[in-house]
């Protein structure tokens, strides 16, 4: 049996929506609904890697497990991967860790079971998770970001051979019955020593041409899996996550 924790990365400085993770929604704060969501659906522990003082007091209040790292680290991956060393210094208390964001209140927590499974049945260094595009204009919309794997009918998951803004992979063949495109969902499981690793991986070529840092993992080596789900969220009719003052109203108006 695997030991698990998951690590949820958080810090104030959203610009459209300040102190985010600290504001009220229906008698908590959204910092802790996404803990409790998380809690109550993966197995074994949890930690909030906060990039502020502020929510690090606000985790210690209701009781969650909690390191304080450097606001200024430059990604979530960064900051999970900076507590995960301060937690488990020589690397012996965890084997897989899940990186669940602070803001996803409405992601179901549990499809990271089915990812933990996978790491644990294929020995890949990290597991993520995708959707097929319903629309050919929203796959080609580069701000959605395309996982390039090949599956055949019937089959949900895959080895991950790339990640792109562009629409791809290309179909030159009219009559080819692989048409599908898959949606990247940034959710990601991983081997708790290639947590460790990149912190020391520079800052890859892919990388830096998409600005896409699981390229930074593929151009590392890494054996990547992905899975494709059909649904993601906890109430099908409101966002997945909270960004805007509309969407945190929406949330509000839930009566969660």
């Amino acid at each position: 049996m695997s030991k698990v924790i998951t690590m949820i990365p958080v810090r104030l400085a959203a610009s459209r929506l300040p102190n985010k993770p600290l504001l009220d929604i229906n008698g908590k704060t959204l910092i802790q609904r996404v803990y409790e969501n998380v809690k109550a659906a993966i197995k074994g522990d949890v930690c909030i890697a906060c990039g502020d003082e502020a929510i690090k007091k606000e985790a210690e209040k209701f009781g969650a497990m909690c390191v304080l790292t450097d606001p200024n680290l430059p990604s979530g991956t960064d900051r999970i991967a900076t507590a995960l060393k301060e937690i488990d210094p020589d690397g012996t208390k965890y084997d897989i860790a899940v990186n669940f964001q602070g803001d996803n209140i409405n992601v179901d927590p549990a499809v990271n079971n089915r990812l933990i499974k996978i790491i644990e049945d294929t020995n890949c260094d990290l597991a993520t998770c995708g959707m097929v595009f319903k629309s050919l204009k929203d796959a080609e919309n580069p701000n959605n970001v395309k996982i390039v794997m090949g599956l055949e009918k019937g089959e949900t998951q895959g080895r991950a051979v790339y990640f792109s803004r562009a629409l791809a992979p290309y179909i030159r063949d009219e009559n080819c019955p692989y048409r599908d495109y898959y949606h990247h969902i940034g959710i990601y499981v991983f081997k708790t020593d290639v947590l460790k690793r990149f912190l020391n991986m520079k800052e890859a070529v892919l990388e830096k041409r998409e600005k896409l840092e699981q390229l930074r993992f593929l151009e590392n080596g890494c054996h990547v899996q992905a899975l494709i789900v059909d649904k993601i969220k906890l109430i099908e009719n409101a966002p997945a996550d909270i960004n805007t003052p509309e969407e945190l109203e929406a949330f509000r108006n839930l009566k969660i």
